[in-house]
């Protein structure tokens, strides 16, 4: 686990600004954060920021490290890893303390990105070479490069699905109900766990926004007053279905005592049938299951339940971006790091994720995709920095878990209100915060 740091009386009351209007403790250079040509000529200590505490626990990251040096040996690469990464990171961002490499944190609007790292080329350069470049592109400049990206689906258990007579994937939100449904009726299994009381797993069913109308630019056309949950668009789809599942008692009895790890043991055992979650999780259901006496075979993943002229689609975004402190002293060794990590480590195949590298071939996690047929497709970030910004404004969330905690608490009955009326209200909302906000 990252230890957690003290945070003085000062630094506390520094932690309730919002990220995007510091000044991350002076102004940056500028200098961009360039590939080096020689790695004998690339030397420095480094600390690298990170969320995966298990990985630093259990000693891979310093295996990476490792692997690292045979390529780059006058580079020294520590790590810490922060249990809250989001909250934490936050904070140290308000100072010039947020190490050498880091993932950018969700709180940093994207127009804000030239504050606090560096530019690691153009928008030529990292665009032809690497997906989802454009996430983190300002002004023609790329400031972070992803980790992975991972497509959005459905993770299931086999067995369980069988067992319930069924037998082909859903096309429509009314076949998965049914689905879901025969489950509960014919095993003992939770049909659908939302992992509700872990908050981000809720996140998740955002990143479905393309998967309904297989449109690589479905988020980008939220950059203004469209509306984004009227009747039959995207949003409206998606969380239709999660309201649906939560009101027909298709989920566990009480939400507020789910349990993200132990999701993993319960799905692997067929307690669970189904969890919404990226592809990244296909590897740790598969692991819980081998850990379980379980066949890892029995874990599988299903696109969103609609299909456009016959054919599944799923959308495919970006995982955290690596990007460069605009004020570390060692941008080149730090620059070299995040090159070797997302080319050369395997991380990306170990995890079962989509490669950033675009010449990579899909992850075998991926193989019922392909064998399926069914269209991955890249979301579009273009508009991205304009989405947030109508968002934010809004008070909304589209990356946040509160607004659907809150549908599914409407779902169950826990708070008042229905569908249509919780609807119209993001919708009011979102088109009145589009007048002034992202223009």
């Amino acid at each position: 686990m990252g230890k957690k740091k003290t945070l003085t009386g000062a630094l506390l009351a520094t932690a309730m600004l919002t990220v995007a209007g510091c000044s991350g403790g002076g102004a940056p250079s500028g200098e961009t954060a360039a590939a080096p040509s020689s790695p004998g000529d690339v030397s420095g200590e480094i600390k690298v920021l990170t969320h995966r505490t298990d990985l630093v626990q259990n000693g891979t990251m310093d295996k990476y490290a490792a692997e690292f040096n045979k390529t780059y040996p006058k580079v020294k690469v520590s790590f810490e890893a922060l249990t809250d990464y989001e909250g934490e990171v936050k904070i140290r961002m308000n100072t010039e303390d947020y190490g050498d490499v880091l993932m950018i944190p969700a709180a940093v609007a994207k127009n804000d990105y030239p504050k606090f790292f560096a530019p690691l080329g153009t928008r030529e350069e990292l665009g032809s070479k690497y997906r989802f470049s454009d996430k983190t592109e300002v002004g023609g400049k790329v400031y972070g490069i992803a980790q992975f990206g991972t497509a959005n689906g459905f993770v299931y258990n086999k067995a369980v699905w069988k067992k319930a007579g069924i037998t082909d994937w859903p096309t429509t939100p009314q076949e998965f109900l049914a689905d879901l449904q025969a489950i509960k009726a014919k095993t003992d299994s939770v049909p659908y766990y939302t992992n509700f009381k872990d908050n981000w797993p809720m996140t998740a069913w955002s990143n479905n926004i393309g998967s309904v109308t297989c449109d690589a630019k479905a988020n980008d056309k939220l950059a203004g007053p469209v509306s984004p949950w009227k009747e039959g668009s995207e949003l409206h789809v998606i969380d239709s279905l999660l309201h649906d599942i939560v009101k027909g008692g298709l989920s566990e009895k009480d939400p507020n005592t789910t349990n993200w790890e132990a999701s993993k043991g319960m799905i692997a055992k067929g307690k669970i049938a189904t969890m919404h979650l990226g592809s990244w999780a296909i590897t740790q259901m598969q692991d819980a299951a081998k850990k379980a006496g379980a066949d890892p075979a029995e874990i599988g993943f299903m696109p969103f339940p609609v299909q456009k002229d016959g054919v599944f689609c799923a959308t495919a975004a970006s995982d955290y971006q690596q990007a460069v402190n605009a004020h570390s002293e060692h941008k080149s060794a730090a620059r070299a790091w995040i090159d070797w990590f997302t080319e050369k480590s395997g991380y990306s195949a170990k995890e079962g994720a989509i490669s950033a590298v675009k010449a990579a071939a899909m992850p075998d996690t991926l193989k019922d995709f392909g064998d399926n047929d069914v269209k991955v497709v890249e979301r579009s970030e273009a508009e991205t920095g304009k989405v947030n910004a109508i968002d934010n404004a809004a008070e909304i969330g589209l990356a946040k878990p509160d607004y659907r905690q809150k549908l599914v608490d409407i779902a169950r009955g826990a708070q008042k209100g229905n569908l249509q009326e919780f609807f119209a209200d993001l919708d009011k909302r979102w088109n009145e915060a589009a007048k002034t906000a992202g223009s």
